[in-house]
Parts: structure tokens; C-alpha cells; sequence
């Protein structure tokens, strides 16, 4: 996993709220909890979960060249700017960043210590991703030797993806349904794209529910929700639809499991 870096405030952080600046400030964040103590260990070899895994690789590359293949593509950028837009079919509404700011500040301030985390626990458990040792085609070319050196358990983009759909879901309730559903299709998509083994993907789910719990304990983070939770209502008053056919490729994905 490897997050865009961006430059953010490790004491305060601001956020527009009701056409105003308002300064929402917090002491050191306690540590995220760590999926080495939470999460099992990956599957072994020759286990019926490994064979699991190994064949849902196998199955999806035939999905090369398909839409489902370039939704994952467009999946693998992590940036803050990039996984918003990634939930507006979801929301029901496009999803700007520059309006978002609140949310932004968020996600920008979760991106490093969030990245930190999951590198401990793949470190930990040194788990090679699927298209190593193979010429097997990945949906990330460019990025295959950078793949190689890293490790494959859990998936941090899994853990990304499901820390913000669950953020959203939590400032947009009524859309929660839909949102979480684009969260697990973000998953999915690191299993079509050949860099990550089925259950790297949903450790990857429990990993992001479980920080995002704890997340939830700390008063500056309800309070940033608060802001984001106000930022979605201003810009549904005025909104622009998502795009259909990307809406129709993402409605598509979720009928698919892997």
C-alpha cells in the first residue's frame, strides 16, 4: 500500500462549516489498533482457504481488458482527491473534493498513521502476493516491481477504502447501504487486479471496521464528521449527478463476487 503524501497538521486541522473557519483542534491521536492482535493469520499452505485464494487469482484474469478490469485500475489510486470521486455513484450525488474540505483535512490526517499501521502488520507477516513467481498480468503494470518487494497481508487498500466508506456512511446514513457496498467493490478490486489474494481482502475489512471504531472514541474525529456530515448537506442543495456509465460499471461489480 502506498498513499499519496500530502503535507497536514499533526496538532490542528480546519474545516468550513456553516460558510465559516472553524479551528478543530486535538491532542496527539491515540495509536490505531493493531490488526496483528485482531486479525488471523493468513492462510497456509495447502489449506482449503489457500486454494481459495489461489483460484479466485486464477479466475479473474480473465477479466483483462473488461470493464470490471479498468475499475480496478482506477481503484488503485489512493489518494484523498481520487477515493472521494470514487463514491459518488454511492452517495447518489458527485462527491467534489475542493467543496469537501472538512473531509479532506480528514482523511489527509488518517492517510500516514493509517499507512504506519498496516506496514507493521504486512511486515509482520510476510505474506507474497499472488502474481509473484508468475508472468500473470496485473491491472498495475507500472507499479509490478514496486509490488514484488512488498507484502501482501492485509490489504492497505482495502483498509483505505473501507475507513472512508464507513466515514461517509456514518455522515451520509441514508446512503449508508450503497456506500458500503462501493467499499467492498473497492476491496474486490485488488483481487481482479491480480496484487492481492482474496483473503488479504477481507482481513483488509476487518482491519479498516476496526480502526474505524476506535476512531470513534476520540472526540476530534465525531467532531470532523460533524463538519463532513454538514459539507454533504450544503452540496446536496445544488447537486451534479455521477456519471451513469461508471454508476452502471460500479452497480455491475457489485453483483460479482470473487
Amino acid at each position: 500500500m502506498r498513499l499519496r503524501a500530502f503535507a497536514l497538521c499533526t496538532v490542528t486541522a480546519c474545516a468550513l462549516l456553516h460558510g465559516g473557519l472553524v479551528q478543530i483542534t486535538w491532542a496527539q491521536p491515540a495509536p490505531l489498533p493493531d490488526g496483528r492482535a485482531v486479525l488471523p493469520p493468513p492462510p497456509t499452505a495447502g489449506s482449503l482457504a489457500q486454494e481459495a485464494d489461489r483460484q479466485a487469482f486464477e479466475a479473474t484474469r480473465a477479466l483483462r481488458g473488461s470493464p470490471r478490469w479498468q475499475l480496478a485500475h482506477d481503484d488503485a489510486d489512493l489518494s484523498p482527491q481520487h477515493i472521494i470521486r470514487d463514491f459518488s455513484c454511492a452517495a447518489g450525488f458527485a462527491l467534489i473534493p475542493d467543496r469537501l474540505p472538512a473531509l479532506l483535512t480528514l482523511l489527509n490526517a488518517l492517510a500516514k498513521p493509517l499507512e504506519q499501521r498496516v506496514t507493521e502488520e504486512k511486515n509482520f507477516w510476510h505474506r507474497t502476493r499472488p502474481f509473484v513467481g508468475t508472468t500473470q498480468d496485473i491491472c498495475t503494470p507500472d507499479a509490478r516491481t514496486r509490488l514484488t518487494s512488498s507484502f501482501a497481508y492485509p490489504s492497505g487498500h482495502t483498509t483505505w477504502g473501507w475507513m472512508v466508506a464507513s466515514i461517509l456512511a456514518s455522515a451520509l446514513p441514508e446512503h449508508a447501504s450503497q456506500i458500503m457496498q462501493r467499499g467492498r467493490v473497492f476491496g474486490e478490486s485488488r483481487i481482479v487486479c491480480g496484487v492481492h489474494w482474496k483473503s488479504d481482502v477481507q482481513a483488509g475489512y476487518i482491519n479498516g471496521s476496526t480502526m474505524f471504531a476506535a476512531l470513534q472514541a476520540q472526540p476530534w474525529f465525531t467532531q470532523q464528521v460533524a463538519a463532513i456530515r454538514n459539507e454533504l448537506e450544503q452540496l446536496q442543495t445544488h447537486p451534479s449527478t455521477p456519471d451513469a456509465a461508471t454508476c452502471a460499471i460500479e452497480h455491475e461489480a457489485a453483483t460479482n463476487a470473487y
